[in-house]
């Protein structure tokens, strides 16, 4: 597009300053080549202004979110995340307490006289022996062992319910 077009469309559209409106009219009022080429882009911009725009279909919104949602719902965010990265920065902590806890016990130095200090010279530990008995002890086995395998149901059924979702 030339200079001419230019200033002519711009003076069509009102994007020129009133000194530039000035000048472009007595151009097109004094100059015969301004004159035609101004009545052309004239009637350029009323069949612009005519030309009815081409619109979407109606569902169109609804077809794009249907995609994106199809999109989003394919990859699950538990799948993102990498069990195994999870289970290596657990190991390590729990060995790192671990190592911790041996480094720190095996640093203490007990005698039999600073144990005797921390405990008062007239007390006297009670005799727990009559109470552990051989159907106490099985009892409290048979207990953790039914809470164990609860514990172990309750699991089992948390991973087979992941797995149906």
């Amino acid at each position: 597009m030339n200079n001419v077009e230019e200033k002519l469309w711009n003076y069509i559209d009102g994007n020129c300053t009133p000194g530039e409106q000035k000048t472009i009219s007595m151009l097109i009022e004094q100059d015969e080549a301004y004159k035609l080429k101004y009545q052309e882009l004239l009637e350029l911009n009323k069949e612009f202004s005519a030309i009815e725009l081409d619109e979407p279909p109606m569902a169109f919104t609804y077809n794009v979110m249907e995609a994106i949602r199809a999109e989003t719902a394919k990859q699950p965010l538990k799948s993102a995340i990498n069990k195994r990265i999870i289970m290596g920065i657990s190991i390590f902590f729990v060995l790192t307490i671990i190592l911790s806890l041996v480094y720190t016990l095996t640093g203490i130095k007990l005698t039999a006289a600073d144990l005797s200090a921390a405990v008062p010279s007239g007390f006297k530990m009670p005799d727990i022996t009559s109470y552990i008995t051989k159907p106490v002890m099985m009892g409290f086995l048979f207990f953790d062992v039914v809470l164990g395998l609860f514990l172990l149901d309750t699991w089992l059924r948390n991973i087979k319910a992941v797995k149906q979702v």
